[in-house]
């Protein structure tokens, strides 16, 4: 079915019906209820072609990612894949595989394209982005990463909040002497979640186990040599919050090794939630989930918004949760205990 069929349906002229279908038009409540009824009667589905050239719009978006690949931006930007295409909005993904060399290429390519708007999806909080709000007309929102400009806007996880949710849980689990295993201490993410993990715990009346962090990397190595210090203040501590899953893994292994059981012994929280990735059914690792996936789909949401106001400057924190397991005894193993990390 055509435009012309629509308007004929309906009673109105061509020029009538694509203004109102595209938006526009200043026509009474009922005419245009009247041609949008006969546009879904007809199944009538507009040419995008002709619209982006009636609306001055390419109902196209471009994500600028640092690393598309990488661990924390797939699930982003499939989120906000799957937002803008609800709105049948086409995505065109530049990647700067983590090169700062290839960034003002992309750039370059991203304004010849016209896009409706920008998406810069970092791999990381810890060094901001140079911002490129100047050189485009159309909205640009950072998630997962931040600009060096205050005035932009960015989304990311609300780490703080999810140091709180790890300690409120171990508490919860009766456990009082909780040692803090992390990564680098000049890490924006590393400070943020200890200091919601400090804050909850002084809300309760309890200090962090060992007086102070252990401060590494984010790597299943380190998390398994910091675990052998652990073992050596084995008295000093009743659980574990790892700053993030792979640290947590480490961790488990050193204990395993030195037939230390989790939870029984020691419980242990970590952070990312990695297991919904990999498809693991065995519910092992309790793990706070900064919900990358919705990450993208709000800063999807803010970008389409025709209110300037979804597009706040400066930075937005999303909400976390913790998804429970066995590692720290909120669910049970069912017989299989610690998994055997070889």
């Amino acid at each position: 079915m055509t435009l012309k069929d629509v308007a004929a349906e309906s009673g109105v002229s061509v020029p009538t019906a694509s203004r109102v279908l595209n938006g526009g038009g200043h026509v009474s409540v009922e005419t245009r209820q009247r041609i949008h009824e006969a546009a879904a009667r007809l199944d009538f589905r507009p040419n995008a072609l002709a619209q982006s050239f009636a609306l001055g719009r390419s109902f196209t978006v471009g994500v600028l990612a640092q690393k598309a690949s990488g661990n924390f931006s797939t699930p982003v930007i499939t989120g906000i894949i799957a937002e803008l295409s609800k709105h049948d909005v086409a995505v065109l993904v530049y990647d700067d595989e983590d090169n700062v060399a290839a960034r003002p290429q992309n750039l370059r390519t991203l304004q010849a394209r016209r896009v409706d708007g920008i998406i810069v999806v970092g791999d990381g909080t810890d060094v901001p982005f140079p911002s490129i709000s100047e050189s485009f007309q159309t909205p640009v929102i950072h998630v997962f990463g931040v600009s060096d400009n205050p005035e932009d806007t960015c989304f990311l996880p609300d780490d703080v909040q999810a140091g709180r949710l790890a300690a409120a849980h171990l508490l919860r689990q009766g456990r009082t002497r909780i040692a803090h295993v992390t990564a680098m201490e000049y890490s924006r993410a590393v400070q943020d979640r200890l200091s919601g993990f400090r804050a909850e715990l002084a809300d309760a009346g309890v200090e962090i186990a060992l007086s102070e962090p252990l401060f590494g990397d984010w790597t299943i190595p380190w998390g398994y040599r910091a675990g052998l210090e652990l073992l050596e203040r084995r008295g000093e501590f009743d659980a574990v919050f790892c700053g993030n899953d792979y640290i947590a893994l480490g961790v488990t292994r050193a204990f395993e090794q030195a037939g230390v059981r989790v939870p029984e012994d020691v419980a242990l929280v970590g952070y990312d939630n990695w297991s919904k990735y990999s498809g693991s059914p065995d519910r092992f690792l309790t793990s706070v989930d900064p919900q990358l996936n919705s990450l993208g789909r709000v800063a999807a949401e803010a970008l389409l918004a025709d209110d300037p106001a979804a597009r706040q400057p400066g930075v937005s924190y999303q909400p976390c949760v913790l998804v429970p397991g066995m590692s720290s005894g909120a669910v049970a193993s069912d017989g299989l205990g610690a998994i055997a990390l070889r």
